[in-house]
């Protein structure tokens, strides 16, 4: 597995979507998980200044997914999400939220994600789950 060559394909694929608005990049890959991260600033701010807990359930779903069409044959499925959950834990009015989606179940046709996100200082933000449900296309 070329790391460099997935975070590229992860990231180009991005280009006039919702995460390119929120600026959500791939920064990590492994086995069992994906990475990604978000500046936050007042893009992703609600009313009060702080990160707004759509933008982290965006992130989630962002990651989550991803990390499913790495686990199918390329261009065979389609990852759509079924369900997804948070908690927000602590607010969060700058830096960067940083994504880690890690494979709970790997099923034929249904992949189960939990998703922390954390601060850049390492501070629990928000925990999420996604079941993501896998379609032949």
């Amino acid at each position: 597995m070329d790391k460099e060559k997935i975070l590229q394909k992860l990231n180009d694929a991005c280009t006039n979507t919702l995460m390119q608005t929120l600026g959500i990049r791939y920064t990590d890959v492994g086995e069992d998980y994906l990475t990604a991260e978000m500046e936050v600033n007042e893009r992703v701010h609600q009313p009060a200044g702080i990160l707004h807990g759509g933008a982290s359930i965006a992130l989630a779903e962002s990651v989550g997914s991803a990390a499913s069409t790495l686990l199918v044959p390329s261009g065979e499925y389609s990852i759509v999400g079924l369900n997804l959950n948070a908690r927000h834990i602590k607010s969060l009015r700058s830096g960067k939220a940083i994504a880690r989606a890690t494979l709970l179940h790997k099923g034929r046709s249904t992949h189960y994600w939990e998703i922390r996100i954390h601060s850049d200082r390492g501070d629990l933000i928000s925990i999420c789950h996604l079941t993501n449900m896998i379609l032949p296309k």
